[in-house]
């Protein structure tokens, strides 16, 4: 059978890991790499010497006989390369955020199903080995009734050019957060945050979710913390789950704790409270973006749906537009 013929178009910060990935794995061939950057290009060629195509010009890149084409340039720019190769047949596979309005990728949707090509959105984090621990872990019902999401990701820096922090960093945890919790119809966003050091795009935020349920999710994002925290703490009825991506191996714990209100006694103010076993779970080690590499494969060659598809970047950069309405005008937006 013959390989699955990648372009990579973008190689700054992430587009080096997809060629990586797709260099490596067993059934794809990165056929042609493009950046602005001469010095970019030519990095990648001293790594991989077997890449014949190279180009600054990404018009060019699409001519070739490509299958998949990888887009990992700023977010402005995801629509009118992505239309473009999908206008020349390729399968696409977008950075995240997929684009920066609902009306671009819908109109991408709509495109791709007309030319009966595959859209990937790039959510490597729902490919997670922890995430997909979680995942089963909720779905079994150990946790009991969801209550509530709780999630920081803060760093110092990076600042990004043409986006603020929540375009940056919160579209991961929005992405999880929809994989986690599919079935949850969130009814409203109140996001606010500040410039500090930036000039155009706020630097800190802090965004809050409601669902249609009781649900509540906060997602705290920063580029200006003194220490690196990746964390997620989900509350259930039963049970409370902590997930520590920094922690070097004790990443993700459930905690047996819990607060039982009697609503039968004279004072039901005073609740138990029920502190057991802390568990540490054991979880897989592997690179996310191999297993959404062969999630890729396998829905080209299968014909199978995507697991992160352009209606999963949808979905993301619908809450993305909602918090950026909240931001401006500071006050809840009703989805």
């Amino acid at each position: 059978m013959d390989k699955i013929k990648v372009g990579v178009i973008g190689l700054g910060y992430w587009g080096p890991n997809l060629v990586r990935n797709f260099y490596q794995h067993s059934e794809t061939e990165v056929i042609g790499i493009c950046d602005l950057s001469p010095d970019n290009i030519a990095k990648i060629k001293s790594k991989y010497k077997d890449i014949n195509f190279a180009t600054t010009d990404y018009k060019e890149l699409i001519k070739q006989d490509l299958d998949l084409i990888a887009i990992a340039t700023p977010p402005e720019t995801h629509y009118e390369i992505a239309k473009d190769c999908l206008e020349a047949g390729k399968h696409i596979l977008v950075e995240k955020p997929f684009t920066k309005t609902t009306k671009e990728a819908e109109e991408l949707i709509e495109l791709s199903e007309k030319k009966n090509l595959k859209i990937f959105v790039d959510h490597t984090f729902i490919f997670h080995p922890v995430v997909r621990k979680i995942k089963e872990i909720i779905s079994n019902g150990e946790l009991g009734e969801i209550y509530y999401f709780d999630s920081e990701r803060v760093n110092l820096g990076l600042l990004q050019t043409g986006v603020n922090v929540i375009w940056d960093l919160a579209v991961h945890d929005i992405s999880i957060l929809l994989y986690l919790f599919p079935d949850i119809e969130f009814i409203n966003i109140h996001a606010f945050g500040s410039k500090h050091i930036h000039p155009y795009y706020e630097d800190i935020a802090h965004i809050v979710l409601g669902g249609d349920n009781g649900f509540i999710a906060h997602i705290h994002v920063s580029w200006l913390s003194p220490v690196k925290i990746r964390k997620v703490i989900i509350g259930g009825s039963q049970r409370m789950l902590w997930w520590d991506d920094v922690h070097p191996f004790e990443k993700l714990k459930i905690y047996d704790s819990r607060i039982e209100v009697d609503l039968r006694k004279q004072d039901p103010f005073f609740p138990s409270y029920i502190k057991g076993d802390v568990k540490i779970l054991a979880v897989e080690n592997y690179e996310a973006l191999q297993k959404e590499v062969d999630s890729i494969v396998s829905s080209i060659r299968k014909y199978k749906k995507p697991e992160a598809g352009g209606i999963d970047g949808l979905k993301v950069v619908r809450i993305l537009e909602g918090c950026e309405r909240s931001l401006k005008s500071g006050a809840v937006f009703k989805l």
